[in-house]
């Protein structure tokens, strides 16, 4: 089989295509045919180095993946052979013709969602459901605002936001992208690029403020965001490309809390509650994953280049 493989860490260049034996499972392992790879900003930072504690080269990047489950190992008791999945992380890496992976790694991918939609379940999904409903404590009737939200992560936000009742204000740096935002559910969608955007939600929260903030560019927003929240306001950091400097005392008044965000810390419990949401949201039809491109298992390198562009609406995939 065709796979991905990095031998050191560095730009996207260094990932090459590279023929290898067809995997094997072991107990509680399966193996499943990928037909689309997820590509998400975290792999970029993996394979660039930044995050060493989450591979060691040799490896194959990738974290999410849809297909079909091709074999079986023994004390499997859920999956079959033939039966469509999506993965959320693995053994082997998901950049390749097959994966490898511990049963609980694989979920059901409902009938009417296409493959590509699968392989942007995991990361995308993962990182908004456990920044809204884990660290921050969304709740219905709440309003929150989403920095970002025609990428994977900030869409995917929106829709779960949608879902469970809350009142939604996105932003996005161009008209197409806005236009996404507003048709998957956003009630107002700000021009990020417009100075003092922020400025408005005074006015669209009646005075009261944002309870809940999805921060996805951290080193730019933070400081603004802390002005703009309500008492009790919560700011749920899930990226940032730089430092930041904020007064504290932006806090204080309004007994705001900065919450980190990171599904490496995330308990089975935590991972098991968000992928049965995430499954009954795609069987409802509540969550639509929206990809953007697809493009060959060949061009990883131009999807890592890709994926960092700040105009990338929706998922990349790629496919093998």
């Amino acid at each position: 089989m065709k796979v991905i493989h990095v031998t050191q860490f560095g730009p996207p260049e260094v990932m090459v295509l590279k023929d290898v034996a067809d995997l094997e499972p072991g107990p509680g392992q399966v193996v499943v045919t990928v037909k689309a790879a997820g590509v998400n900003p975290v792999d970029t930072y993996i394979r660039s180095g930044l995050y060493q504690h989450a591979a060691t080269p040799p490896y194959t990047p990738g974290i999410d993946a849809a297909g079909v489950i091709a074999a079986v190992g023994p004390e499997v008791k859920h999956r079959r052979v033939g039966d469509r999945v999506y993965v959320a992380w693995s053994v082997s890496g998901t950049y390749a013709e097959q994966v490898l992976c511990a049963e609980a790694q694989t979920h059901p991918l409902p009938e009417g969602i296409t493959f590509g939609q699968g392989a942007a379940i995991g990361v995308p999904y993962g990182a908004a459901y456990r920044a809204l409903f884990q660290r921050a404590r969304a709740q219905a009737g709440e309003t929150v605002l989403v920095h970002g939200a025609s990428g994977g992560v900030g869409l995917g936000a929106v829709q779960l936001a949608r879902a469970a009742g809350l009142w939604v204000i996105g932003t996005a740096g161009s008209d197409q992208g806005r236009a996404l935002v507003q048709a998957q559910g956003a009630h107002h969608v700000l021009n990020h690029h417009e100075p003092g955007y922020l400025d408005k939600l005074a006015d669209l929260t009646c005075g009261h403020g944002v309870d809940v903030i999805l921060e996805m560019l951290a080193n730019v927003n933070l400081a603004k965001d802390l002005t703009v929240l309500a008492t009790g306001g919560r700011v749920a950091v899930i990226g940032s490309r730089g430092r930041v400097e904020i007064d504290p005392r932006d806090t204080m008044g309004r007994e705001a809390s900065i919450l980190g965000v990171t599904l490496y810390q995330a308990t089975p419990q935590d991972l098991g509650s968000m992928h049965a949401a995430f499954v009954a949201g795609l069987e409802n039809g509540t969550l639509r994953p929206v990809v953007s491109r697809e493009l060959p298992l060949a061009e990883a390198a131009t999807a890592h280049h890709a994926v960092m562009e700040t105009n990338t609406l929706g998922k990349i995939v790629l496919v093998p």
